[in-house]
Parts: C-alpha cells; sequence; structure tokens
C-alpha cells in the first residue's frame, strides 16, 4: 500500500492506496464498487482510506508516527503493509520532522515531488522549482483523469489556480488569499468588526454586521472566482475548458458559481498516488 501526505498550511491531509486486491469496502459499498475508480483504471490503484491532520509546527516526529500508526490500525492496518510513502509539503518547516517519522516509524525514506522526479507535466514555469509541489500534484491528477485542457483550483489556506494544456503542459496560473484568510484578515485588521461564521448568507444585501461581512466575503469571493476563470480561459483561447476544483472550501464556492465543473476534494491526494506509480 502507498501513503500519500500532502502537507499544507493548515492541514495535513493522507489517504492510503492499494491495489484492488488490498482495498477494503467502505460501509454500503457493493463488491464491484471501488472508491476511486479512476485511479484504479490508470494504475490498479484504489483509495483505501482517508484522514486529516492538524498541522502543527511544534509536534514532534514521535507525535505525527503514533497519529498515523494508530489511524493505521483503528482501520485493522499494520504498519508493515505500507510499502512505499509520497508526500508533497508548502511548509518547509516541518519536512524534516515529517521525513524522520517516515524513517523512524515506517523503515523508509518518503518519495517527495522534487528535480528527476517523473510527474508527466511539462513546467512552463519561469522558476520550475518555485512551483508548489501540491499544485503540480493537482496538475497531474487533473490531466491523467479528466484530460487536458483544464483549470484547476484549490481552494485552501491560498486559493490556487492552474492551467494545463492539451498537451499536459502546465502554462501557470493564479494566487490568490483563501476564504478563511481573507476573513480573518478582515477582523484581525478593523477594531469594531466582529468574528463571524464562514456561510452564504441569503442576500447580498445584509440587514446586519455579521451579514454584510459574509455578503461581502463569500459573494465578493465568488465573483473573484468566476472572472479569473473566465480570463484564464480566454487567455488559453478556449471558452470551453474544464474546470476541477478541490480543497476544503471549494464546496461553498461551488454552490454559487456557473465557472466549477468537477469536485474532487482529494485530487492532490491522487496526484501523489499517480506521481508515484510513475517513478516506482
Amino acid at each position: 500500500m502507498i501513503l500519500t501526505l500532502d502537507i499544507g498550511n493548515t492541514n495535513m491531509k493522507t489517504a492510503l492506496f492499494g491495489s484492488a486486491e488490498e482495498c477494503k469496502l467502505h460501509p454500503g459499498q457493493s463488491a464491484n464498487q471501488s472508491i476511486n475508480p479512476a485511479v484504479a483504471r490508470l494504475q490498479d490503484m484504489r483509495m483505501v482510506e482517508y484522514w486529516r491532520l492538524s498541522t502543527n509546527r511544534n509536534r514532534t516526529s514521535d507525535e505525527y508516527g503514533m497519529a498515523l500508526i494508530n489511524l493505521l490500525r483503528h482501520n485493522g492496518i499494520e504498519p508493515e503493509q505500507v510499502e512505499g510513502i509520497m508526500m508533497s509539503s508548502v511548509v518547509p518547516q516541518i519536512n524534516f520532522t515529517i521525513e524522520h517519522m517516515c524513517r523512524n516509524y515506517f523503515g523508509m525514506e518518503p518519495m517527495k515531488i522534487e528535480p528527476g522526479v517523473k510527474t508527466g507535466i511539462n513546467i512552463k514555469y519561469e522558476n520550475p522549482r518555485e512551483l508548489g509541489s501540491d499544485r503540480i500534484a493537482n496538475a497531474v491528477a487533473a490531466y491523467e483523469l479528466y484530460g487536458g485542457p483544464c483549470i484547476t483550483i484549490d481552494f485552501g489556506t491560498a486559493t490556487s489556480f492552474g492551467a494545463i494544456s492539451a498537451k499536459g503542459e502546465f502554462l501557470g496560473g493564479a494566487i490568490c488569499p483563501g476564504l478563511k484568510l481573507a476573513a480573518d484578515a478582515l477582523t484581525e485588521n478593523t477594531a469594531k468588526l466582529p468574528r463571524f461564521e464562514l456561510v452564504k448568507p441569503e442576500h447580498v444585501i445584509g440587514r446586519n454586521t455579521v451579514t454584510n461581512m459574509q455578503a461581502g466575503i463569500v459573494y465578493g469571493y465568488i465573483g473573484q472566482i468566476n472572472y479569473l476563470v473566465s480570463r484564464m480561459k480566454r487567455e488559453m483561447g478556449m471558452p470551453n475548458i474544464k474546470v476541477i476544483a478541490t480543497g476544503g472550501l471549494a464546496v461553498l464556492v461551488a454552490q454559487e458559481s456557473n465557472v466549477i465543473d468537477v469536485m474532487d476534494g482529494l485530487l492532490t491526494l491522487k496526484g501523489l498516488c499517480l506521481i508515484y506509480a510513475k517513478n516506482r
């Protein structure tokens, strides 16, 4: 089985992928259903389990190791069944801790997205080393699973956009503050505005301060997403490009936006699994 780790600024998402024989069924799933049939068709790999841990720079390798071991064993999986680890990280300060954990608790070095690793994506960035490994994993999964040309949107702490051509070239993209980051900045840098729940109000014209803030952040953000996608399609010269969204807050935007075609909450982890399969 392959353990994938997507280390973000807020959460560390992890999923275990296995062959068809290794995968166990979730409650209510019939024997001919795979959790991730697209990956199964491409690499004969399916998702077995999925977990989220908070990204905490103060945690030790032992704390992360025991957390993962307990999650595995809670689902009837022993650490010895993990034959490879693939990781992506946008938090350099935590990389040594995670690598140390992989060595101590799984007896192996994790594979990382770095120069020399095959991805199948031709990166057209001016400096490819600047491109985040999570964005590369998203591009790989989107292109292999949904075809190109396509646009990816990852709704994380920051929201990142990626443009992939029909030939599998990462053309570039855009980055803007995430929804939660924008909401936090609004309340932390104003004296009288209160903290508020990040939900979509019924109307844009709010009748109290909280709904005013919710409308401004959520609907304003949706407008930003719609404009950026429209502009990217225009620059790519194709109006009918498929848009794939991932990330925790994607659902909030997708309910109102008309530019998102596919919602895939595990896009980055699927990309990591595909990259591992290309290199093992």
